[in-house]
């Protein structure tokens, strides 16, 4: 029997592992279940991605392009005649108000570098790159880590507590690393 083409084939099991992670966790992924989701054979998950960290692998570099697509949407939109520290803040009120289960996923997907010596390149890669675009707007590499580094903090503290964003708190932090 000829080999069916499906060119569409290895991204939608990418896009299925992220559906996976995202509903049942890191634990939950594996080949059987993202072949279930991606409609596919299970030879195909296997074929495409010999192991579970390479599925994860592809699915964080497309987590993280998505990030950073959406936070130079963000960079482009920013209004140069305001301050900074209310651009980002914008920045993280949009964020918290979308898709919390894809933020959530994001963060898990960050995370799973922490046990997984395969991830770890992509994951920090992606501050990096965060970093790079945020100096555009901070003008300096450090002050654009820093920057990050409370973004990516105030985000989990949300995301793990509930609690609402501290509008002013977050603000003046901002205003201070900001100038």
């Amino acid at each position: 029997m000829p080999r069916r083409y499906d060119p569409g084939r290895r991204q939608r099991i990418i896009d299925a592992a992220i559906t996976v992670v995202g509903e049942r966790g890191i634990g939950g992924l594996s080949h059987r279940t993202v072949a279930a989701e991606a409609d596919v054979p299970l030879g195909s998950t296997t074929y495409h991605f010999a192991t579970l960290d390479d599925l994860l692998v592809a699915a964080l570099r497309q987590i993280n392009a998505d990030w950073l697509a959406e936070l130079e949407r963000w960079e482009r939109t920013a209004d140069p005649a305001r301050p900074l520290a209310d651009e980002l803040l914008r920045l993280i009120e949009t964020l918290l108000a979308g898709d919390r289960t894809r933020l959530e996923l994001e963060y898990e997907l960050y995370f799973a570098a922490l046990r997984r010596e395969s991830v770890r390149p992509i994951a920090a890669a992606c501050p990096d790159e965060v970093a790079a675009l945020l100096a555009r707007r901070t003008g300096d590499l450090g002050t654009a880590r820093a920057v990050a580094a409370l973004l990516d903090g105030v985000i989990l503290q949300v995301l793990l507590t509930g609690r609402p964003l501290e509008r002013t708190e977050v603000r003046a932090a901002l205003e201070r690393l900001t100038g």
